[in-house]
């Protein structure tokens, strides 16, 4: 076979020639890399929430671990689901020698089990390739801050653009390609023809092709072949009749709006959004999602306020009496706030005898525990819901010191992913945080 950047793997289908294309190999580059209802058991979705700029410890993290504590201010608005929440405080990203690269390295170490940048993928893709398949969408990026910028992203670094409005979400999950699964008239998209797949049909090559390589080489093939699979997947389910949803109905197409920077405008778009994305959950658009009330810099500003969120974590002093910055605890509140209306949207859909909550695994953090530092020790984490079963709540776990990658490794574990060991260098771990698997 003769192998070159632009070559084809061919082969026949429905009586026709068919050509895939390839990615672009290592062989090819120099020697400098430079050139529900029919009796299935009930889906288990998984999902991510971000906020900057991380917390007041005074008013986050409670005063007793276990199931016995009370939820300090900031959080408050859990308690009518405290029991589907467990709160993970006193877990660190360590350097490694490596510099901190401030809003940044922080997710990395949690979302990437790594500190610096490099082409690993983040730990919701690695869900999503096991748990994200069967729907129209492999997962869901949403930004309420109006911004396309996402934490997740695949081996080669690159990250999953967000959607920037609750117009934008809406459109794309209900707007074209969606099928009501309780209508009584079902119109598969005529465009859609994958009953075949045409990794079967070139098959010969593809074989020829994968002995022909290296074994990065291979790595990067099969990757890329899986993932042309699951693309073939997700299309033919346009071909399928949705199973009914009991309770389901379509929501309105929310009303356009501005989006920005300004919290008021942030906490309206968060709470529109959230509602999208239950409903996008509930009728099984997708089983995986990343949302971002905030960036890690938080750009949030009040009205009227010349500095955001992050420049006063830096400007403001703290209040003499009370010992904390008391302008980025109002930021902080909302922020819980926001994944308060996240968690009771989930809640308030029922699934047979549970919620869609119950049925899904929602994982949360910032970047960074004392924003003015930047600090990566004790940066808050937080799990909501219980996986289908699959995970333990209603209480709150310190990690005292322990490294934050082993709540990725467990999140990948409740989740089906065959993993054992997650992480690099002092942040690799093959310890799971236990009393949160069922």
């Amino acid at each position: 076979m003769k192998l070159d950047r632009r070559m084809l793997l061919r082969g026949a289908l429905g009586g026709g020639t068919v050509m895939l294309g390839l990615p672009l190999l290592d062989m090819f580059l120099d020697g400098n890399g430079a050139a529900l209802a029919s009796g299935r058991p009930m889906p288990t979705r998984f999902g991510t929430f971000h906020w900057g700029c991380g917390y007041q410890s005074q008013l986050w993290v409670p005063g007793k671990t276990g199931a016995d504590f009370e939820m300090p201010e900031h959080l408050k608005p859990f308690e009518p689901i405290r029991k589907k929440v467990a709160i993970l405080s006193g877990y660190n990203v360590n350097l490694d020698g490596s510099p901190n690269q401030v809003h940044s390295t922080g997710n990395l170490g949690i979302r990437n089990g790594v500190v610096a940048p490099g082409a690993t993928p983040s730990f919701d893709t690695i869900i999503a390739g096991v748990a994200g398949t069967g729907t129209r969408f492999r997962s869901l990026e949403t930004n309420a801050m109006g911004s396309t910028e996402s934490l997740s992203g695949g081996a080669a670094g690159a990250r999953n653009p967000s959607e920037p409005s609750p117009m934008a979400l809406y459109a794309r999950v209900f707007g074209d390609g969606f099928q009501d699964p309780n209508a009584g008239v079902f119109k598969p998209d005529p465009k859609v023809m994958v009953r075949q797949s045409i990794l079967s049909a070139v098959k010969d090559d593809r074989k020829t092709m994968m002995f022909s390589v290296g074994a990065a080489d291979r790595e990067r093939l099969d990757q890329y072949f899986t993932s042309v699979r699951q693309l073939e997947q997700q299309l033919a389910l346009q071909l399928e009749k949705p199973a009914p949803i009991e309770n389901f109905v379509p929501p309105k197409r929310p009303a356009e709006k501005p989006t920005g920077t300004d919290i008021a405008l942030v906490v309206e778009n968060n709470k529109a959004m959230v509602q999208i994305l239950a409903l996008a959950l509930a009728s099984n658009q997708t089983k995986i999602f990343n949302h971002m009330f905030s960036n890690s810099a938080s750009n949030l500003r009040r009205a009227g306020d010349t500095l955001t969120h992050h420049e006063h974590t830096h400007e403001e002093l703290d209040d003499a009496k009370l010992g904390y910055q008391t302008i980025c605890s109002g930021f902080t509140a909302q922020s819980m706030q926001g994944l308060a209306d996240l968690a009771l949207a989930l809640d308030a859909i029922k699934e047979g005898d549970r919620t869609l909550l119950d049925n899904t695994l929602i994982f949360a953090h910032s970047d960074t525990s004392h924003a003015k530092l930047h600090q990566l020790d004790g940066i808050p984490m937080m799990v909501l819901g219980n996986a289908g079963g699959k995970v333990k709540t209603g209480m709150h776990l310190a990690g005292n010191g322990d490294v934050a990658s082993r709540a990725g490794l467990t999140m990948q574990m409740a989740m089906g992913v065959p993993v054992e060991t997650w992480g690099a260098k002092s942040m690799q771990t093959n310890r799971p945080i236990n009393e949160l698997l069922a």
